[in-house]
């Protein structure tokens, strides 16, 4: 541990660094934000070594715990830009504290502040002294290395005013649940920190009044079951991120775009067109066109794609039922048995970067072509169903106004599945009452259904999975990593046993992916009854019960590898019902 005088020696040579910077002259924006996030970084790895120095045991466990919140709130400074230039080592500070496997199959490892965050609250874990010590250290390593980075760093106008809007959405959909802070508890001080951040920054452009008020409001004194989060998005938030897509277009900045799901020039998170449906296509040929759309329609309701010319995709994914098929699990093609799981909704499935309960399709081409040639689902063969398709002269033109070209003899099976594809991404639909009331439509909600939100992004935890406001558990504000959770779903309502589908694990086997699945969307959940990948629960209520209770430990059911919190959420009958209120606010319109 680092003596007393080391420590001192720090400060001092921080203080020196802090200086020598402020002797410069910068002339540019971007050389004043670069030295000021030199300056942060220096701030934070000064924190860390304060906090390495603090002596470990009960008699310190207050200062500790203080100096740790300090370093989260030097790391909440920087993590505009960390999470936007240098993405992997803001992974490494500041990830989630359980293991996790890449969609390439690498195995990331828990480590930063939130696993750091375990040994000292709720209090200071005396056994674990050596793990303690590697992860601060880490910690050091890495806030040294953001210096460097943005030492060497080349960063734009248009980068910089990017990054500062995404940290707006960041805050409205983790800074106010504490996402990642669950046990020092202190999210409205860390979104105030960030915010004050970005107010520096945008002073090195324009000053903008917009973030006195928004920080205002979440330094308090603030409650955080009582705290009216739509109420600071509509009044703080939105109005921040708009001045700042303005800022942006005042600045006549280059008009740099590549392809993702929050549209570059979205203001807010609630913009009619803030997420493009396209984001996770292969390439920009396989986007939506009207042409698509139409032969993947015929395409959807044709029977054809089956092996015995009886089953359609709208046979599981019914129209009048959000496109799912209301039963606990399907019939096989034959019908003689089970499928393995309940159907999900298509209705915003192009808004997720990977498909199926266990993830393992990254695109909705790949999903259908795997439904089709499933041998218990519709038993096709594509191939032989793009030749038929051929065969048919209507198909023909339909196929060759989606896809022109000279010289066509014969159908590509991919144009069968992008068809499908564009089909399902024109279900696109973020049209719900919820929708209208944050764009301003203020007789959209009623009292009960606003209330149920606060609950949904507080006390009762659901906006830390079912991220807003997709309300999927796609990872905001970037949209590239898919959430799956291990929840102790139970074979049977009221079982003390979990069902046997492994989820990710048969994909990606590790243990800790044992009885994981994809957190799918809370949007239209009215009308997707049963729930669950099993189908297990009938109604809302259940589902509220069951997660009130803890999930699967909570209900008694043994969950090693649970990653729900396995604490009661103590909701009252008056809260239950206003959260399920505001779950039916989100059913498309």
């Amino acid at each position: 541990m680092p003596s007393s005088s080391r420590v001192i020696a720090l400060v001092f040579l921080a203080m020196a660094t802090v200086t020598l910077l402020s002797l410069r002259q910068p002339d540019t924006p971007v050389s004043q934000v670069k030295q000021q996030l030199i300056r942060q970084a220096d701030s934070l790895l000064l924190a860390v070594r304060l906090l390495q120095a603090t002596k470990v045991d009960i008699a310190h466990s207050q200062l500790l715990q203080k100096r740790f919140r300090n370093v989260r709130l030097a790391y909440k400074r920087l993590e505009w830009a960390t999470e936007y230039f240098d993405p992997l080592t803001a992974r490494q500070v500041n990830g989630p504290p359980v293991p996790e496997t890449e969609l390439s199959g690498l195995v990331v490892q828990p480590d930063g502040l939130q696993v750091v965050e375990q040994y000292l609250f709720p209090g200071v874990a005396l056994k674990n002294k050596q793990e303690l010590k590697g992860l601060l250290e880490r910690l050091a390593v890495n806030a040294a290395e953001f210096r460097e980075y943005f030492l060497r760093a080349d960063l734009q106008d248009w980068q910089i005013l990017d990054a500062l809007k995404l940290e707006v959405f960041r805050v409205e959909t983790l800074g106010l649940n504490d996402f990642d802070d669950p046990l020092s508890k202190n999210c409205f001080a860390e979104s105030a920190a960030a915010l004050q951040s970005l107010q520096q920054v945008t002073g090195y452009y324009n000053d903008m009044p917009e973030f006195d008020p928004a920080i205002r409001n979440l330094q308090g004194p603030v409650n955080f079951d009582r705290f009216d989060r739509a109420a600071f998005m509509i009044r703080y938030a939105n109005p921040l991120s708009r001045a700042l897509q303005r800022l942006k277009t005042r600045l006549k900045l280059p008009d740099i775009r590549y392809n993702r799901l929050l549209n570059q020039d979205a203001a807010t998170l609630f913009d009619a067109n803030a997420f493009n449906r396209n984001a996770y296509t292969a390439e920009p040929g396989d986007s939506v066109t009207a042409e698509k759309v139409v032969l993947g329609k015929k395409l959807f309701f044709d029977p054809l794609l089956s092996g015995n010319g009886k089953r359609s995709c709208a046979s599981c994914h019914k129209p009048e039922l959000a496109f799912t098929d209301g039963l606990v699990k399907n019939l096989d093609i034959t019908g003689k048995k089970r499928i393995a799981r309940n159907t999900p909704t298509l209705i915003n499935a192009a808004l997720q970067p990977r498909q199926f309960y266990d993830m393992r399709a990254p695109s909705l081409e790949d999903q259908a072509r795997e439904v089709v040639q499933n041998p218990d689902e519709m038993h096709g063969d594509v191939q032989i169903s793009a030749g038929k398709l051929w065969e048919d002269e209507n198909y023909r033109k339909l196929f060759s106004l989606a896809y022109p070209g000279q010289g066509r003899m014969a159908i590509d099976t991919f144009e069968v599945m992008n068809a499908l594809g564009a089909f399902v991404r024109s279900l696109t639909a973020l049209n719900s009452r919820f929708d209208a009331y944050m764009q301003g439509e203020q007789q959209a909600m009623k009292k009960s259904e606003l209330a149920g939100f606060s609950l949904f992004m507080g006390k009762a935890r659901c906006g830390t999975c079912h991220y807003l406001p997709l309300f999927n558990g796609s990872l905001p504000p970037r949209y590239m990593q898919m959430e799956a959770e291990v929840i102790g779903v139970p074979q049977k309502r009221n079982a003390k046993q979990i069902d046997a589908d492994p989820g990710l694990y048969g994909i990606q086997p590790e243990d800790f992916n044992k009885y994981a699945f994809k957190t799918t969307t809370v949007r239209n959940a009215a009308r997707t009854v049963p729930y669950m990948h099993n189908g297990v629960f009938q109604t809302l209520e259940e589902v509220i019960d069951f997660y009130d209770k803890g999930g699967g430990t909570g209900a008694g059911i043994k969950v090693p590898n649970q990653t729900l919190d396995a604490a009661p959420l103590h909701l009252n009958k008056k809260e239950k019902t206003e959260l399920i209120d505001f779950i039916r606010s989100l059913d498309s319109r």
